[in-house]
């Protein structure tokens, strides 16, 4: 072998070893600079809630800060695209929720990305189940009391965080398997529509229930069911949608991801430090409090369950009508 050909192949190996060094710098150096978060609601809901929690844990942590960036509307979706066209750097994250990532393939004919193929799903927070509620003045204790309602009250709407929302989905689906109906009227965000109802503008709406107990517990507002599949342990005394006859359960998954691309190192150290901060007592705590419960879950595992939920959420869309036209 020539002189000239070792050359070459020497020269190709450092060329492929620097990648994986670039990679490996990236992931050592993180964070070096604010990192943004991007929410796909206002600020006020949960998923806003969440982010600003395990952001200031990963800023004491980390000493950079971790900024939200509310950006709500068209589903999530335009949350999700403007992550999409960032920087694998880690710098741009976004977190995740069903809206844009296992509602919206189906919910609309066409969306400005792969929510698998255009993603690096880094980290899984955990779950939260909505419910229904209603004011007080209608007078009505239970599911049964409130179909009854509907039927007689036909022009009663019912308010929600959003088209494709999980609330959303969770109201056309109550309206098909109860034979009701009812008109949808889309926020952006829970926080405008609590806001709404507190006013007396909205007479009904669907919502995470556990973030909304206080309200319940001021006599401010009437808990009828959760679509959980048992009662949760934030509301034990609002039953279930499945125990009052609706067979219907829908919880709002959390995590954290980033444009597709991110180097594994990097990925790993995200997901690590976004772990590390859930699992806090003190930030586990504050999460059960709103509902959610939380559940480790590597990467892969996380991204496997984005794909699996959009097939699961998939069928019931289409069971509710809730699709595009």
């Amino acid at each position: 072998m020539s002189l000239r050909t070792l050359s070459a192949l020497a020269t190709l190996a450092v060329l492929a070893f620097a990648p994986a060094q670039q990679a490996a710098a990236q992931a050592a150096s993180w964070p070096s600079k604010p990192v943004r978060i991007v929410v796909s609601f206002p600020p006020g809901g949960t998923s806003d809630i969440v982010a600003r929690l395990v952001g200031q844990h990963l800023s004491e942590k980390l000493g950079q800060q971790f900024l939200v960036d509310n950006r709500p509307g068209a589903g999530g979706t335009l949350a999700a695209d403007i992550v999409k066209k960032e920087a694998p750097d880690g710098y741009t994250l976004i977190l995740a929720n069903n809206a844009p990532f296992t509602i919206a393939p189906t919910q609309f004919k066409k969306i400005p990305y792969d929510p698998l193929k255009d993603f690096t799903h880094v980290a899984y927070i955990g779950a939260s189940a909505p419910g229904l509620l209603v004011q007080p003045a209608l007078g009505v204790k239970d599911l049964k009391g409130f179909i009854e309602l509907t039927k007689k009250e036909t022009k009663l709407s019912y308010g929600s965080s959003g088209v494709g929302s999980i609330s959303h989905i969770l109201g056309e689906g109550v309206k098909k398997k109860a034979g009701i109906t009812m008109v949808h009227v889309p926020y952006k965000g829970s926080a405008p529509a609590i806001q709404d109802f507190k006013a007396g503008v909205l007479k009904t709406y669907y919502d995470l229930l556990a973030q909304n107990m206080p309200m319940v517990k001021a006599g401010e507002a009437v808990a009828i069911a959760v679509a959980a599949p048992k009662r949760i342990s934030q509301a034990p005394e609002v039953p279930t949608f499945r125990e009052q006859g609706l067979d219907i359960v829908l919880e709002n998954w959390l995590g954290v991801s980033g444009p597709a691309g991110m180097p594994a190192d990097l990925t790993r150290k995200i997901h690590d430090a976004v772990a590390e901060a859930v699992a806090l007592p003190a930030v586990r705590d504050k999460l059960s409090g709103w509902g959610v419960d939380t559940i480790a879950m590597t990467s892969a595992d996380y991204t496997k369950f984005v794909g699996e939920q959009i097939e699961v959420w998939k069928p019931l869309i289409i069971e509710a009508g809730a699709q595009e036209k």
